[in-house]
């Protein structure tokens, strides 16, 4: 592990290469293209189109009732937002470690962000969950599945219902993942997944949400820009439930169209194999990391079916030009490692210091933990000797700037 770099011992693969989309969602793509009918509603007399029958496969995938297909995750987030009732000024709790646009949804609709702490793990701290909804008195919680890690969702769900709080799963990251054999967004009132390229299904762009509350299902597809077209729908609740959506819920224009959905359901059918190799990729890393003593991998427990479609890790102790020198020493090696620890955003990467739009909050637990959390990108991409390669090469470098 400490031994000099062998000359010419290089990854020299990307991190953001995705696989090619595969050849029947292309052709299916073509042919929306030829037929001219890319919006959702423009379909042909006795025709369900891509869009709605895109929901009605990812319906009964996801072992919900209700689905809606959307422009963008960030979309999903901010429609399940609207549709489970928040209102302007309100609060609504979320991870402290997340991605951009979780609490930037939670601004978009007017509502006021209060972060929670996260533990060890990554994972929502349950007590500080706790404390949080009786201080703020919030009524709802977006809970952030980051980088795919599952809290103890039965505890979790416990604390909410007893305290009234609705509680809307952010499941970019764990589509196919499950805790206690129940899918990740089957726990809370909705749920909103991605489809954009670097989430389990790609589309460049795209989100789904779920839910099994008609209601809310009927609020979000009006919120969609539905035009009142909701019986078009692949996975929509009966006419009743747009009793009162259909005045009250203004048009946002996310809708799917139907040249995107041709390109998921192909992959859909691929998607639990996909699961498996993703996972399969993990676990080469992981393994790998775990030998290094320097390096505290995340513990997955036994009640969390994972999806391994990136990989954390920390490095306990190291000051912040340790971890820019591990940075370089990496990237030395063409392996290319995110740090949620820097005080600037970057790409993808950011923390809650950087998000001025919301109130600054105090976060000393969290704070501790992102300044040694690395995080790294396992596309489908990568064969199994590349991983193994990618981990050995981040071990070396951890042993360069150690000694």
């Amino acid at each position: 592990m400490d031994n000099p770099r062998p000359p010419g011992r290089k990854f020299d693969g990307s991190f953001t290469q995705q696989e090619a989309i595969p050849e029947d969602a292309i052709n299916a793509a073509v042919a929306v293209l030829q037929s001219g009918r890319l919006h959702r509603y423009n379909v042909a007399a006795g025709e369900s189109g891509e869009v709605a029958t895109l929901e009605s496969e990812y319906r009964d995938w996801q072992e919900c009732q209700f689905c809606l297909a959307l422009t963008s995750g960030g979309q999903a987030l901010q429609i399940a937002l609207r549709a489970s009732g928040v209102q302007r000024g309100d609060v609504v709790l979320t991870n402290g470690f997340t991605l951009a646009p979780v609490p930037g949804a939670i601004e978009a609709v007017g509502g006021r962000a209060v972060l929670v702490e996260i533990d060890e793990t990554l994972r929502i701290d349950l007590g500080d969950l706790q404390r949080k909804i009786a201080s703020s008195g919030a009524r709802f919680l977006m809970l952030s599945h980051m980088r795919g890690h599952l809290c103890d969702m039965q505890k979790l769900m416990e604390i909410c219902d007893g305290a009234d709080v609705t509680v809307i799963e952010d499941c970019a990251h764990t589509m196919g993942a499950k805790w206690a054999g129940v899918r990740s967004g089957n726990w809370g009132k909705a749920a909103c997944f991605s489809t954009q390229t670097y989430k389990h299904m790609n589309s460049g762009e795209g989100g789904l949400l779920t839910t099994n509350d008609p209601l809310i299902a009927a609020r979000a597809t009006i919120l969609s820009g539905s035009y009142m077209l909701y019986e078009r729908h692949g996975a929509g609740p009966s006419p009743e439930a747009f009793a009162d959506a259909r005045y009250e819920m203004p048009n946002c224009s996310a809708r799917m169209d139907n040249l995107r959905a041709a390109i998921l359901r192909p992959q859909l059918t691929r998607l639990n194999e996909n699961l498996r190799r993703w996972n399969e990729r993990y676990g080469i890393v992981e393994g790998r990391l775990k030998a290094e003593s320097r390096i505290v991998t995340i513990p997955l427990p036994p009640a969390e079916s994972h999806v391994g479609s990136s990989i954390q890790f920390r490095v306990p102790g190291w000051n912040p030009e340790t971890c820019r020198a591990f940075l370089s020493a990496a990237a030395d090696r063409g392996v290319e490692i995110k740090w949620f620890g820097a005080k600037e955003p970057t790409g993808f990467t950011s923390n809650h210091q950087s998000w001025r739009y919301l109130t600054q909050q105090n976060l000393p637990a969290t704070d501790r933990i992102l300044e040694t959390l690395f995080d790294m990108r396992l596309p489908l991409s990568f064969s199994s000797e590349d991983c193994s390669l990618i981990a050995d090469l981040i071990c070396e470098a951890v042993g360069e700037v150690e000694n």
